[in-house]
């Protein structure tokens, strides 16, 4: 069974940053999509971005793009996601996912296996 642990959250201030890590174990890494989606209190859950295999492509949501930065070390089994210029509607659970699917995949049902979430909290 794929295992997905994220880690990283945290508290910081509007403007900060914050490097989210997925750590996979139990499948062949390389070969997935891995995915990153938050989700706030009383929302549901976005989409935020994905990176395909090898890092070929990269995907963003509008609301996060140019100040996030999704990349992959094969090497560790490890994704991450950069968070920069943080805001307060950034607070979320952060989750990340893995499919097989190449890209685009912007919808949580394309994927197979998640995280357990790691807190993100951005006070203003």
């Amino acid at each position: 069974q794929v295992q997905l642990v994220e880690s990283g959250g945290g508290l910081v201030q509007a403007g900060g940053s914050l490097r989210l890590s997925c750590a996979a174990s139990r499948l062949v890494f390389s070969v997935y999509t891995m995915g990153w989606f938050r989700q706030a209190p009383g929302k549901e859950r976005e989409f935020v971005g994905q990176i395909t295999r090898a890092g070929g492509r990269t995907d963003y949501a509008d609301s996060v793009k140019g100040r996030f930065t999704i990349f992959r070390e094969d090497a560790k089994n490890t994704a991450y996601l950069q968070m920069n210029s943080l805001k307060p509607e950034d607070t979320a659970v952060y989750y990340c996912a893995a499919t097989r699917k190449p890209a685009p995949a912007p919808r949580g049902d394309e994927y197979l296996s998640w995280g357990q979430g790691t807190q993100v909290t951005v006070s203003s």
